[in-house]
């Protein structure tokens, strides 16, 4: 019975997916396999069916996405199978390697789920996907947020170590202010903030100001 549901489910949206705007794929969460995808989206890859219907996510993404994202999203939706809501959206910036070029392309996915069995548990997920790359200023900050999102998770360790004192001072240095000024603007004697600075570039391990500004950035001090 679940197969002839999953038949159906896949076959409805099969009937409409031309008219579609975007690329409609349909994974089997079982084994994360690619049940289905519309034909814009093969030919976007250049892939046929055979070679895609079936595959594993150890087949399917490392082939065509950047594994940079997934560490960002991939949380996401094991959250967003975890709902009980089949109407919860997750949406994400995703770069997706197309056989038209060698760069990477930008595309914005939307995921929910689409069949769940007897249980209640999800069975398929749907996502659509829409390039954006005529749209130059949302790829540069779809990039840049990516950047941050992963600047921040490999450092929160770092920055966890910061007291809030010294995080005051941390976003005083992003923003470009002498220790003098500083000082004056946290009523705290010039030498005492020396002192904090050389101790938060011992615990960020940075002595780049570049770097200090990623810090300030990522952790929304400024």
């Amino acid at each position: 019975m679940l197969q002839v549901n999953i038949d159906k489910a896949i076959a409805e949206i099969a009937a409409i997916s031309d008219q579609l705007p975007g690329v409609v794929t349909i994974h089997d969460i079982r084994d994360w396999s690619v049940a289905w995808m519309s034909d814009r989206g093969l030919k976007g890859l250049n892939v046929s069916p055979d070679e895609i219907f079936g595959k594993t996510a150890d087949e399917y993404y490392p082939r065509f996405f950047n594994a940079d994202d997934a560490e960002d999203y991939v949380p996401k939706l094991m959250n967003l199978l975890q709902s009980k809501n089949d109407d919860e959206i997750l949406t994400f910036f995703q770069q997706v390697k197309l056989h038209s070029g060698k760069d990477w392309t930008w595309h914005m996915s939307s995921v929910k789920v689409l069949l769940r069995d007897e249980d209640g548990q999800p069975v398929l997920v749907i996502a659509m996907s829409f390039p954006i790359d005529a749209m130059h200023h949302m790829t540069s900050k779809a990039a840049r947020l990516l950047e941050e999102n992963n600047f921040l998770r490999k450092n929160f360790h770092l920055f966890a170590k910061l007291s809030s004192r010294e995080k005051e001072i941390l976003k005083c240095m992003a923003l470009g202010m002498s220790s003098a000024e500083t000082a004056l603007q946290l009523f705290i004697s010039q030498n005492t903030v020396e002192t904090h600075r050389k101790n938060i570039r011992q615990k960020l391990k940075t002595g780049s100001y570049y770097e200090v500004c990623q810090y300030a950035r990522a952790f929304d001090l400024i």
